[in-house]
């Protein structure tokens, strides 16, 4: 089964194996990148990108979005999911279906297709010199359902550490149009991105975008 999904994507390389249940599905979402970066467009007029504010008080240095049921916040208050804005006090944008389609794409390949569909996205906007440190994503109910991440614009390198934030990581080079999967027994893992390097992108010059879609409530 699986060898049928990736004959009919000449993009489509063959998997990398980060651990029992963390796959990097090279190129899986070219085919609909130029689409989705369009479909960010739309969800940011809604809902605009914005530096939040971490429960220490300092502005995070990747700008954040969010569509579907729930969007991710953060503030003096704390790291949580809402039903809406708190800057427009409206309901987040629905989540595209074509991203949808893709997340269960990813999932069937990662084997975890009978996982329900993700009913949160958080849209990330990395411009150059911004990082996400160390950090495990602990703000959902179910902590086996996977997070489907994509990657579009700058390339990356992505962090992929243990179940400390002290054990050791490996160094992953993310690229426009990479998904990378997790959940199950590596779905705690600590991980992060360094530093996007200075560059240009004939898809999102300036940027790296990063949609991250999970199953939350």
């Amino acid at each position: 089964m699986t060898a049928s999904l990736f004959d009919d994507d000449p993009h489509q390389r063959a998997p990398l194996w980060l651990g029992e249940e963390a796959v990097l599905l090279k190129g899986l979402a070219l085919a609909d990148a130029d689409a989705m970066m369009r479909d960010i467009e739309t969800i940011t007029q809604c809902a605009p990108f914005r530096h939040m504010v971490t429960p220490g008080g300092r502005a995070m240095s990747v700008a954040t979005s969010s569509c579907g049921d729930l969007g991710w916040v953060s503030d003096l208050r704390g790291y949580r999911y809402a039903p809406t804005d708190p800057e427009s006090g409206q309901p987040w944008p629905a989540i595209p279906e074509r991203w949808l389609r893709l997340a269960m794409r990813a999932r069937e390949l990662a084997g975890f297709a009978s996982a329900g569909d993700p009913d949160a996205c958080l849209i990330n906007r990395y411009a150059p010199g911004a990082r996400l440190s160390l950090h495990q994503d602990r703000d959902e109910r179910d902590f086996g359902a996977p997070i489907v991440s994509v990657s579009l614009g700058l390339p990356a390198v992505f962090l992929w550490g243990g179940d400390k934030r002290s054990d050791p990581y490996r160094t992953i080079p993310l690229e426009h149009g990479d998904v990378l999967i997790w959940g199950g027994v590596d779905r705690l893992r600590f991980h992060g991105v360094r530093p996007v390097a200075q560059g240009g992108s004939q898809q999102a010059p300036g940027f790296r975008y990063n949609i991250t879609m999970r199953k939350a409530a």
